[in-house]
Order: structure tokens, then C-alpha cells, then sequence
């Protein structure tokens, strides 16, 4: 009865999880489950550190949003310059004598009214003559309020209202006033016209 009581007594001093079967040592379970928990939690937060500290596409440093700022205004220059690749200017800059600049525009095409209704076209090739290149580059952003100008301002017009010199006379005058308050407060100084066809 003693020996039953010794054995049990034996077993009891044995700390948990130091032998197992087969002698070998056994960690106790909570230490496993504290390690596993430590784990996860090293991983996520790491995971979300990744995640969360990752800059940002759109968050572009002061230096490479002034690098592309530059970039941009060279491209520009590039354009008005005729330098662009696919995109020609609109508008074509020539130095003239005594410091003249001619600037020419796009062909202006509209359709005109007749009296007997057949469908008559005019075709005006312009070119304008400005005192300064800041003047000849305040065109090009308004050249869509100009557009717009010479299609509702000749449309109006019949040919027999362009026949004659003084048809030409009354048409640079008209042409010179409407695109000077189109870009005000810049100042064209006259309207050449290169070309005029009535088909």
C-alpha cells in the first residue's frame, strides 16, 4: 500500500510538462498558446505597417511635382516653337521687319448665304500683325473664342458684301475690331488677308 502511495506521491512531484513519454520534455500548453498568440500579432501588425506606411501614388514629393511642373513648361515652349512631335501650333509666329511679328492663322471655312439658297462656301487664310511676342502668345489660348467669332460674324455675310476693294477694306476693318476685344486687353494692329476664295 506504501509503494502505491510513493509511486503517486512520485508522480505528483514531477512538474508538469518537464517529462512525457518516452522521457522527453513537454512544454506546458499555455507557453504554446502565448508564442502563437505573439505571432499572429507580430505578423498583422507588420502586415498592416506594410499597408498603411506605403506611400502613397497620387502624394508626390515638393522636388517631382516642381520637376514636372518645368518639364511641362518646356513642352509647352517646345510647341509654340513648332518643336512638338504630333502637335502642331495653331497658329504660326514669323518675325517680320522693325520688330513686327506676324502671327497666321488656321484657314477659316464657313458656309455663306446666298439669295438663291445654293450652298456657297468662303475660305480666308488671315494672318494678324502684332506689335510683340507676348501679344502674338496671347492668340493661341483664344483661338477658340476667335474661331467661334469668324463662324457667327461670316455666316452673315453674302458674297456680293465681299466683292470690290472696299468689300476687303470693310471685312479687315470688322475682322481687326471683333479679334481685338476677343483678346483684350493685348492689341492687334491690322488683319492681312493672305487668301480669299468664294466657292
Amino acid at each position: 500500500m506504501s509503494s502505491k502511495k510513493d509511486a503517486k506521491e512520485s508522480e505528483d512531484e514531477i512538474p508538469e510538462g518537464e517529462e512525457g513519454e518516452g522521457g522527453k520534455k513537454k512544454p506546458p500548453m499555455m507557453i504554446i498558446i502565448i508564442a502563437a498568440v505573439v505571432l499572429v500579432l507580430a505578423l498583422g501588425g507588420g502586415g498592416a505597417a506594410f499597408f498603411l506606411l506605403q506611400p502613397k501614388p497620387e502624394a508626390a514629393s515638393e522636388k517631382d511635382k516642381k520637376g514636372e511642373h518645368a518639364k511641362k513648361k518646356e513642352e509647352k515652349k517646345g510647341e509654340k516653337k513648332g518643336e512638338g512631335k504630333d502637335d502642331k501650333p495653331l497658329i504660326a509666329v514669323k518675325e517680320g521687319p522693325e520688330g513686327v511679328i506676324f502671327a497666321t492663322l488656321p484657314n477659316v471655312v464657313v458656309n455663306m448665304q446666298t439669295a438663291d439658297g445654293r450652298p456657297t462656301f468662303l475660305k480666308l487664310k488671315l494672318t494678324l500683325e502684332v506689335p510683340d511676342e507676348e501679344t502674338a502668345e496671347a492668340l493661341e489660348p483664344a483661338m477658340p473664342r476667335m474661331q467661334d467669332m469668324f463662324q457667327t460674324f461670316l455666316r452673315e455675310l453674302r458674297p456680293e458684301d465681299l466683292q470690290g476693294s472696299q468689300g476687303s477694306y470693310q471685312l479687315r476693318t470688322e475682322i481687326l475690331r471683333r479679334v481685338n476685344l476677343v483678346i483684350a486687353p493685348a492689341k492687334v494692329n491690322a488683319v492681312l488677308i493672305e487668301e480669299m476664295l468664294i466657292n
